[in-house]
């Protein structure tokens, strides 16, 4: 009976596809641009994440040390900034290290530095495993003995933040947007097969059919536009995004940035689980609003 059932349900969700052939389309259509605006602003973000994720390994601050400490307080000094929560990482950077890098830096000037060996302090070179917290390591460390001062890009910081968080705020009202934009259009697809069947619902209801049982197929044939409109999109969104990232990937701005982006494999599993989870629950819930004009729900 199950069985019998679930054959009629599908039959007829497929029926009402292929009846109404010109709504199916638009509804498929706007389905299909709906999710592939979501699936490039789904990419971009988890790019962005990815990115901001090894600029926190990355970006950091150097915490200069007292010129007169010992190294036995300069290595407890970097046992403390260790512990502290929020630090990735803390590297020494010694005197004679610290010199070498002025050094690099003149060139051929190199020999004015002469005679200057245990001038430039040691330091530790201090990454964060989140940029929200650079604030609040930077006070705690200030507050260590044998720290002399701290020099950090606290614009560059706040900026990648702020992108961060824009990037985030857009995605989550496009995808609102989009799923509205989608629903609207699927109810009103399913909304005229209803009406072109209203005479065989009203009979169907006069015999005892339950509205469960009536609403079934076209829950059904929203799915099924969902479903299609998924997988096409998909395809689309992965032929686009390989091209880009090619391109990108083989400018030298990302090398610049020392940073690399996602391959589609990377994205693929949670696209198809997003757009799987949009294509049933907006046909569901598409399809339930269209019924509620002739059924008593």
């Amino acid at each position: 009976m199950r069985y019998n059932s679930f054959t009629y349900l599908l039959s007829e969700g497929f029926r009402n596809l292929f009846k109404n052939k010109k709504a199916t389309m638009s509804s498929l259509v706007t389905m299909i641009c709906a999710m592939f605006l979501f699936g490039i602003f789904f990419a971009i973000g988890e790019n962005v994440n990815t990115i901001m994720e090894q600029v926190n390994m990355a970006q950091g601050m150097e915490v200069f040390i007292d010129i007169d400490a010992t190294d036995e307080e300069i290595s407890e000094l970097g046992n403390k900034i260790r512990s502290l929560g929020g630090v990735n990482s803390a590297t020494l950077k010694t005197k004679q290290e610290a010199l070498d890098s002025v050094k690099d830096e003149l060139k051929d000037f190199q020999t004015l530095l002469e005679g200057f060996e245990g001038v430039f302090p040691a330091s530790y070179i201090v990454t964060l495993t989140d940029l929200n917290l650079s604030e609040q390591v930077k006070s705690e460390i200030l507050q260590m003995e044998n720290v002399d001062e701290i020099m950090s890009s606290d614009q560059t910081i706040e900026l990648l933040i702020k992108i961060a968080n824009g990037v985030r705020v857009a995605i989550a009202v496009i995808f609102v947007l989009l799923i509205i934009i989608a629903i609207t259009i699927i109810s009103n697809t399913i909304k005229l097969t209803v009406h072109a069947r209203r005479k065989e619902i009203s009979i169907m209801k006069y015999v005892g059919a339950t509205n469960s049982f009536i609403r079934g197929p076209f829950i059904v044939e929203g799915i099924i536009i969902g479903i299609i409109a998924a997988l096409i999109t998909v395809c689309i969104v992965g032929v686009l995004y390989n091209v880009i990232i090619e391109k990108i990937e083989s400018s030298m701005i990302l090398q610049q940035m020392q940073v690399s982006l996602l391959q589609f494999q990377d994205l693929s599993r949670y696209i198809l689980i997003v757009y799987a989870v949009l294509g049933i629950g907006i046909g569901i819930v598409g399809s339930s609003i269209s019924m509620r004009k002739y059924l008593e729900v």
